[in-house]
């Protein structure tokens, strides 16, 4: 069969990586990919808001099964458009979507269902926004209700960086529409992590746990990014933590979309605060995480064709298997991200650093000019390595990551520590 993987991405290349390994799979595509998948497949030049045209494309190619790697085309409804033309394709509709185009939506959803969360309230007015956030002083978080990658959440530690992040989303409207509206929200204090799993809107599978760091430096510190790396397991999320997280976050809330009239299918992820009264949603996504999906799908041995056919066909498969070892992955990330940043440098020793034994690099933000590989992105590549436990894995990755070079490369050098720390190892 032929697979179309929408995206250009980490995750987008990890998810190319894995359902290439499928034997029902003869081709892979992506649009618009990357240099990473075009080594396992062909790029089509279709921008990932372009869903017309990526319909067009998957009707004129005979593509078997679609999978989207972005929220943006799902929140636009690509899912919608592909199965009015009769194709099949992996993800929420733009309906069930909303869970993550629209923070108030979602916020809306957890109160009426019942789901553990922050408490908060949403303005369309900045004047009405900056009044509460005074009155309610701080730390306080202020949220753009739409999409703005990852990047439209301020944990603002003062009234003022409050009121400025304000004046930001809805005044400067940094982030377009996604800003006429602003959802702010008592600051939650605990660990956090990453619950994903895999759903056909009636049953779900969990995926396995991971961990994500959002801050720029180490130690959290600095403003937050798409990701800077994860490692799964997560020892944060125990087994009594689990059951915890489906019993009051997973069925609540995939309950709740059903009685709404938007059933949800595809992976719906849960960003968590694990606080000392229990785990508490911060944010849905309906999507792979970026870098989660890189060591989830790491560790995966099930056959993600037919993961993926089970959730469209509406006969979720009964049990997904997993490797025991730990997965990690660090970001090698431009200079100036996420703020400003170069692009064009010249990258060194990624097949070096891939000769090591359970290596893996995805591309993330790469180009090839003159035959060379660039840096194209904030986030350029998704070093990942096995081991038997989080100490061997650390050591892998950054043993791999020595290996490679481009100009102004920062990483992360704490990926894995939280998991040492719990594990009484640091």
């Amino acid at each position: 069969m032929k697979v179309l993987v929408v995206g250009s991405g980490g995750r987008e290349h990890a998810l190319a990586w894995k359902l290439a390994q499928s034997p029902l799979v003869k081709k892979v595509f992506g649009a618009p990919g990357n240099p990473g998948i075009a080594k396992i497949g062909e790029c089509v030049n279709i921008p990932v808001t372009d869903i017309k045209a990526l319909a067009e494309f998957a009707e004129k190619e005979g593509i078997d099964l679609t999978v989207v790697g972005p929220e943006a085309p799902l929140v636009a409804g690509i899912v919608d458009e592909f199965e009015k033309r009769g194709l099949k394709i992996f993800g929420p509709t733009k309906a069930a979507a909303q869970l993550e185009g629209s923070k108030a939506f979602a916020k809306e959803m957890m109160r009426k269902y019942g789901v553990p969360t922050a408490d908060f309230r949403v303005f369309d007015n900045p004047e009405e926004a900056k009044a509460y956030i005074k009155e309610k002083g701080a730390p306080i978080v202020v949220k753009a209700d739409g999409l703005a990658a990852g990047k439209g959440v301020t944990v603002a530690k003062t009234v003022e960086e409050a009121i400025e992040a304000v004046e930001k989303i809805m005044v400067e409207k940094v982030f377009g529409e996604a800003g006429n509206k602003v959802v702010i929200e008592d600051c939650l204090v605990g660990e956090e992590a990453s619950y994903l799993v895999v759903t056909d809107g009636e049953r779900f599978i969990p995926l396995a746990t991971s961990q994500d760091h959002k801050q720029v430096f180490d130690g959290d510190k600095g403003p937050n990014t798409g990701g800077m790396g994860a490692y799964s397991p997560a020892p944060v999320l125990s087994p009594e933590m689990e059951k915890e997280v489906q019993e009051k976050v997973i069925k609540p809330i995939l309950k709740g979309m059903r009685e709404e009239g938007h059933p949800f299918k595809g992976i719906l992820y849960a960003g968590l605060m694990i606080t000392e009264e229990g785990p508490k949603v911060l944010e849905f996504n309906v999507r792979f995480g970026d870098p989660e999906a890189q060591v989830i799908l790491r560790r995966l041995k099930t056959d993600l064709v037919e993961v993926f056919n089970s959730v469209i066909d509406g006969k979720l498969i009964d049990e997904l298997s997993w490797i025991p070892e730990t997965a990690i992955c660090v970001v090698l990330a431009s200079k100036g991200y996420p703020g400003k940043y170069e692009k064009g440098k010249e990258i060194t020793g990624i097949e070096e650093a891939e000769k090591l034994d359970n290596v893996v690099i995805f591309h993330a933000g790469t180009a090839v000019k003159d035959g060379r590989v660039v840096t194209n992105g904030g986030r350029v590549l998704n070093v990942t390595a096995l081991g038997k436990d989080i100490v061997e894995a650390r050591e892998n990755v950054y043993r791999a990551i020595e290996k490679v070079h481009f100009d102004g490369m920062h990483y992360r050098k704490d990926i894995g520590l939280k998991a040492l720390k719990r594990l009484g190892r640091a």
